[in-house]
């Protein structure tokens, strides 16, 4: 079966032709189309995993792509556990998306256009994670950002959709630039971009050549997962519709970044100044996104920096090297379930309150959408990392892990990675409070379009994705992290999980302030939105800090300022000298040309007694300089 994988990706990638190239005629049934197209791949993954033991890397050709000079370049794919274990990520969590989608687009008359954009992503992403080489694996890398940017701006008719998906685009091409420049030292020091040469031959770079390829790896990944400073177009892409958050934010684009450092571990390996950034932008990262999600009351918002904050855990992880890569992938799968849960939850919400997203006109919710609640508040409880569930096996390994790094590197890390957990307690807590509990403010307002509220369930085609994955948020942890699975099937792909002897803190202790922390966290949320009424109207009079927090801690403000702001100034002088400089010059010598070919013009007038007159005239010129040169 290894030697047909290329099927994995022929399934979606197929699909999305013909939902996309069919036209109308494929309406009736664009979306049955294009969930099978997605289950078959999940289908022959399943078949896959189950049918080999993988116990070694196997890359297999498909053919031969870029065959120039000594830039050899085929498009092949590469199994092993790594990327098995994104595939039945990427296909198992999209079927349920594409599922679920059924019912939540079943209103939109380009239903089957979005159907095969979300084919296009699944396949784009497919293409990334099986690639065997890097240039293969940048060519998904722009798939999935064509593909984000298509249903980002899907709402066309919304300038905010269309300014967000353009936003998205822009800043992921920063990133990609970084990535583009790695895969051109590669090829310089190198002499490929194939995995296998590139990872058996890295070892006789220089330290500086391949602390430069990590650090640009990394700009490629910050770019593509929403990591500082490149997070500003994650909870900006909240403006296409539902399903769509749930896709990159759970199973694809943003779990892109994680997967280039780990599948890049034997470069990071050879690195300790590459791996330390990224766990300082992990760090970082965590701390900030789960700081402004406290400040939104948009729930979609508030879900997106929540990703921000959980991929920054996946950073600090696969930047501890050896400690850590298969804990940052084990995060990822099961952030895979309870963030798809959580976003679907949250678009069943706006599907049953007329496309609403603001919080503080919920409340009470529980009672009106009872399968919605009990598979969000699964999600909550696995990502605020309740005992037994899926976040805390996972969040508390990475915590664990970055105590135990030791020194200053372990208090800091450590202390970040266990800081981030408490204000997770605190906004997720405030979240599902200000939604489902409390009173119901619904009762006293109306949606922007100025429509009353009637909340309802969703249909069992919206709601039985949602069971799967919280059945996914509750178990996946244990059967991943448990007994080393996970960690002892990855170790072909990213070696051994090592095991940090010199923690700052007792391993026994970290669990129970990991859990203590969080439930502070609950405990403050309950105090300031459980017990106290809800206004519906947002507190304009707020401190600096919650000011700082609403505006995203400056993080536009700082892009605006070092890229946007120089960027534009930059065009300007470009513009002027264009104008001015190239332009003024070649319009210039064509007025030159063109007045002094006008002023030339006149001598030629038609009569012959002009010409004889001219003649004349030259003539004795002539004789003159003949008289002047023969006497002088």
């Amino acid at each position: 079966m290894i030697a047909s994988s290329w099927l994995l990706v022929a399934f979606p990638a197929l699909g999305a032709l013909i939902l996309l190239a069919g036209g109308k005629r494929t309406n009736a049934w664009g979306h049955l189309l294009g969930i099978a197209t997605v289950v078959a791949s999940f289908a022959y993954g399943l078949a896959m995993f189950f049918g080999n033991s993988f116990a070694e890397v196997v890359d297999t050709t498909v053919y031969s792509w870029i065959p120039v000079g000594a830039l050899q370049v085929d498009f092949g794919l590469r199994i092993d556990p790594l990327s098995m274990t994104f595939v039945l990520l990427v296909t198992g969590v999209g079927s349920l998306i594409h599922i679920y989608s059924v019912g939540y687009m079943s209103d939109d008359a380009d239903r089957r256009r979005f159907f095969g954009y979300l084919n296009l992503f699944v396949a784009a992403m497919l293409v990334l994670v099986l690639s065997n080489s890097f240039v293969t694996l940048y060519l998904g890398w722009e798939g999935v950002g064509l593909a984000s940017y298509l249903l980002i701006g899907w709402y066309q008719d919304r300038p905010s959709a269309a300014t967000a998906a353009k936003k998205a685009f822009l800043m992921n091409r920063v990133g990609d630039v970084g990535l583009a420049l790695a895969i051109f030292l590669m090829f310089k020091y190198i002499g490929s971009t194939a995995y296998s040469e590139v990872f058996a031959g890295i070892g006789e770079v220089s330290p500086a050549v391949v602390t430069a390829i990590g650090l640009l790896l990394l700009l490629g990944a910050v770019g593509k997962s929403g990591q500082f400073p490149l997070q500003a177009w994650l909870p900006d892409a909240m403006e296409g519709p539902t399903p769509v958050s749930a896709l990159i934010h759970a199973a694809t684009m943003v779990t892109a970044g994680v997967y280039l450092i780990a599948r890049s571990a034997p470069i990071y390996n050879l690195t300790e100044d590459g791996r330390l950034m990224v766990t300082i932008i992990g760090a970082f990262t965590l701390l900030l996104g789960s700081i402004i999600g406290c400040a939104y009351d948009d729930i979609k918002k508030v879900l997106a920096y929540s990703t921000v904050s959980q991929i920054g855990y996946m950073m600090l992880a696969v930047g501890l090297g050896p400690f850590g890569y298969a804990l940052g992938i084990a995060h990822l799968l099961t952030h895979g379930f309870f963030k798809a849960g959580l976003f679907l939850g949250a678009g069943s919400v706006m599907h049953g309150m007329n496309d609403e997203v603001d919080m503080r006109k919920f409340g009470g919710l529980y009672k009106s959408m009872p399968i919605t609640f009990a598979t969000f508040g699964l999600g909550y409880l696995a990502i605020i990392g309740f005992p037994f569930l899926s976040g805390f096996y996972t969040k508390d390994a990475i915590i664990e892990a970055a105590f135990g790094q030791g020194g200053w590197r372990g208090w800091v890390f450590g202390g970040a990675a266990l800081l981030a957990a408490g204000i997770t307690g605190f906004y997720m807590t405030r979240l599902m409070l200000l939604t489902f509990f409390g009173k119901q403010r619904w009762r006293e307002t109306t949606s922007a379009d100025g429509r009353q509220f009637h909340p309802h369930e969703s249909p069992p085609v919206m709601t039985v994705p949602m069971i799967v994955l919280a059945i996914g948020s509750v178990a996946a942890g244990f059967l991943l992290v448990s007994g080393g699975a996970l960690a002892e099937f990855l170790t072909p792909s990213v070696g051994e999980l090592a095991e940090s002897e010199h923690g700052v803190l007792p391993h026994a202790l970290i669990p129970w302030l990991t859990v203590g922390l969080s439930a502070l966290g609950v405990l403050l949320a309950w105090a300031l939105f459980g017990r106290q009424e809800v206004s519906i109207e947002r507190p304009r009079n707020v401190s600096w800090p919650v000011r700082a927090a609403r505006k995203d801690l400056y993080g536009n403000a700082l892009n605006e300022a070092l890229v946007a702001t120089p960027g534009l100034w930059i065009t300007r002088f470009a513009v002027f000298l264009d104008n001015r400089g190239v332009d003024g010059a070649v319009n210039g010598i064509a007025a030159a040309f063109g007045g002094g070919s006008g002023r030339l013009r006149r001598l030629q007038t038609g009569f012959v007694r002009s010409y004889a007159l001219s003649m004349l005239g030259g003539s004795f010129l002539l004789v003159a300089a003949l008289l002047l040169v023969r006497f002088s």
